[in-house]
């Protein structure tokens, strides 16, 4: 029996039409961007002095480029229930590279990501500026990424993490990793911070692959990307926000864990058994 982690996916050949979409596209997208990072900076010059760590300017400035190129690469965009308004984290399943737009446009987060995305072309210089907390797996580091993303926390950053620790096919939400909980549960900060669960749905364009937006296994971001955008007509992106929850609800970081993957995995009209 073939793993959907080996599963390869047809891919149509991109079209002279096609091409010409993809490149109309990525310029705007560059144009947007870009163009949207000289604003961001100039803020951030004078946000820094006044608020420090918090980014209570900036942030919308990401989430405007975000919307901006959703709404460019011709997505159908969804967001149902409303972000929580207090202090706290979002956890999310992680279908692929567009989870970085469909979520920052849903809400103004933080996402913590691996730390090799970081030298990543282009998208690791924008991870930084916008402020994404970069990890690693080793066990040696743990105790100081949970000090960083406490102290993260505490200034009122709301991060957004994958806890499957990988994109998947987006018809899979998978086995939740519990470490990056256990930051919740120091130094006091499970009786004042609360988790949102976040379930992303991608719907795959008419007569395509269902998985035609995941990004797994060996596949190669530059080709993947190429092939959204010379996409004549998308599909929908389904963003679910479920009702936020109390830390201290929960005796352990397990549990918590268990709870998002439940919540997340049952919201999820297309997801598959594992």
């Amino acid at each position: 029996m073939t793993r959907w982690q080996d599963a390869r996916m047809e891919v149509p050949r991109i079209g002279p039409l096609g091409w010409v979409l993809a490149g109309l596209r990525g310029l705007a997208i560059v144009l947007v961007t870009y163009g949207g990072l000289v604003v961001f900076l100039l803020l951030r010059l004078l946000e820094w002095p006044i608020h420090g760590l918090q980014r209570p300017w900036s942030s919308w400035i990401t989430q405007g480029v975000c919307r901006a190129t959703i709404a460019i690469m011709g997505f159908v965009y969804v967001r149902r229930g409303r972000p929580m308004q207090g202090q706290g984290a979002i956890v999310a399943n992680h279908a692929g590279w567009i989870d970085i737009f469909s979520l920052n446009a849903a809400d103004r987060v933080y996402f913590v990501s691996k730390d090799d995305v970081s030298d990543w072309p282009a998208i690791g210089f924008l991870a930084r500026i916008t402020g994404t907390m970069f990890i690693t797996r080793k066990s040696t580091e743990a105790k100081r990424q949970q000090e960083m993303m406490e102290e993260r926390l505490r200034a009122g950053h709301r991060l957004l993490f994958f806890p499957e620790g990988t994109s998947t096919d987006t018809l899979h939400v998978l086995p939740f990793k519990t470490p990056l909980f256990q930051a919740f549960y120091t130094h006091g900060m499970d009786r004042v911070l609360h988790i949102q669960p976040v379930t992303v749905v991608y719907h795959a364009p008419p007569g395509r692959d269902a998985r035609y937006y995941g990004w797994w296994a060996d596949m190669s971001f530059a080709a993947h990307f190429l092939q959204v955008l010379a996409t004549p007509r998308q599909g929908r992106i389904e963003v679910i926000f479920h009702p936020e929850v109390p830390v201290d609800g929960f005796p352990g970081r397990k549990e918590l864990a268990a709870y998002c993957e439940r919540v997340i995995r049952t919201a999820h009209p297309l997801a598959e058994r594992n």
